[in-house]
């Protein structure tokens, strides 16, 4: 994999880059690294304010929700091709190209002079000449820029809608080329912010919201939740200051009410980070034992329980795989997983994922899930979650786990605590092109008393 270079040294004259600018380069190399989009996204735009951190991530977002797209746009302008670029200089020509076809509200001229500036101070005189010609060249024909569309049916969506190939391939193996089409276009759709009211009802939190010029809509299927309508700068609504809500996709939601945990119980959840599922369950069990192996995923999740005041939740660091607790009533093992449910949230996954990634996370969730029916007490419950599409890591795993333990056996929730079309027998699968939310699968599994 390229690195990036050391940035040039050179005498250079021309506009200053725009922190903006900058800060969305250096998370794109961070993404070649090996980081996560929102942790680089959060450190990189720290010292951003509002408006510039939701520009980046317009900027970042949208470019990874239509890289392929734009490498084909490139692949045409670039002689010898993107792939023979250096990985940073290909990043930085896919940003500038996205401000011109994507981002109305940027001049043509900015676009193409910071992403010049910009390539100049990163690689030196030779890559700006060359992102100058190429943005230039591709400013005069936006018009009627349409990248050629491959023969192949496979390929053409994944290039329309910037998926790896072979996760289309696997998509239209299982659905079929019209549904997997409306995934690949579900996941390029923004999910938007969804909130939970908490230490209040909807209809306060709605009244809060709306004080503060934020205009809302219901949630289908998960009537307690609230839905912003446009951009919003959550850290500063006094709503979400004060503790009255916190974020959650209703796919996360559903997974909670699916599991149905009984009023007064002690809960389990053992990969609770970053901890809305384990508030959610707070609502109903006496206490939820919220862990996760990493001190640092921990203190978040410590710190927005803070923010809400929180309790009836005990927080502790503990490994998944190994868990040293007392049989409790429920236990929830929200494993990882390859987040294919969450590309639309996630975009930077569908290109970080590997086929061997298949292998070496189911191994772990079967660990966990096996490591977590030891801690269920007799006539408890086990509910394992993915946010995952995938069948390998869904119904396998649950087929296989109740092989090697004739003791439990799936229980669906009782009738209408989530909407019938969610449930696949007695299993929740929830699925972006057909519920509209982020895609998740949950296994409600009782033990024998």
């Amino acid at each position: 994999m390229s690195t990036v270079k050391r940035p040039y040294q050179g005498t250079h004259k021309g506009p200053e880059v725009t922190e903006s600018r900058t800060a969305a380069a250096l998370v794109l190399a961070d993404l070649r690294g090996g980081q996560l989009l929102d942790a680089s996204f959060e450190r990189r735009t720290t010292l951003l304010d509002a408006r510039d951190r939701r520009w980046v991530q317009e900027l970042v977002w949208g470019m990874l929700r239509t890289r392929a797209r734009l490498d084909a746009i490139l692949a045409d302008r670039v002689r010898g091709g993107i792939a023979k670029l250096d990985a940073d200089v290909a990043d930085l020509l896919r940003l500038g190209t996205y401000q011109l076809l994507h981002m109305d509200s940027v001049p043509p001229y900015a676009a193409i002079g910071q992403t010049v500036q910009l390539t100049k101070q990163r690689h030196g005189i030779g890559a700006s000449t060359l992102a100058n010609a190429v943005l230039r060249r591709i400013d005069r024909e936006r018009a009627h820029i349409e990248p050629v569309v491959p023969a192949d049916p496979l390929d053409a969506l994944a290039q329309q809608y910037s998926h790896p190939r072979w996760v289309v391939q696997r998509w239209a193996a299982r659905w079929g080329l019209d549904d997997t089409a409306r995934l690949l276009s579900a996941n390029n759709t923004p999910g938007g912010i969804v909130l939970r009211p908490y230490g209040i009802d909807r209809a306060q939190l709605v009244a809060l919201l709306d004080g503060a010029g934020v205009e809302t809509h219901e949630v289908p299927g998960v009537p307690d939740s609230v839905r912003l309508a446009g951009s919003v700068a959550l850290t500063e609504l006094g709503a979400f200051k004060q503790g009255n809500c916190y974020v959650q996709d209703p796919a996360a939601t559903l997974v909670v009410q699916y599991a149905q945990v009984e009023a007064g119980s002690v809960v389990a959840d053992l990969c609770a980070a970053p901890g809305s599922k384990a508030l959610e369950l707070s609502r109903r069990a006496a206490m939820v034992i919220a862990s996760d192996r990493h001190g640092a995923r921990v203190d978040r999740m410590l710190h927005g329980f803070g923010r809400l005041d929180a309790d009836r939740l005990q927080v502790v660091i503990a490994d998944a795989t190994q868990p040293a607790i007392v049989p409790v009533d429920a236990v929830l093992v929200d494993v990882p997983c390859t987040g294919t449910g969450t590309f639309r949230r996630h975009p930077d996954a569908r290109w970080r994922l590997r086929v061997s990634d298949f292998a070496v996370l189911g191994a772990l969730q079967k660990r966990i899930l096996r490591a977590a029916a030891t801690v269920v007490k007799p006539g408890g419950l086990l509910v394992y979650s993915t946010c995952s599409l995938e069948l390998e890591e869904n119904d396998d795993q649950v087929a296989t786990f109740l092989a090697d333990h004739p003791e439990y056996s799936v229980e669906p929730p009782s009738p209408g605590t989530v909407p019938d079309a969610l449930l696949d027998g007695g299993l929740l699968r929830v699925l972006p092109h057909r519920h509209g939310f982020d895609g998740a699968f949950a296994a409600r599994l009782r033990r024998a008393a």
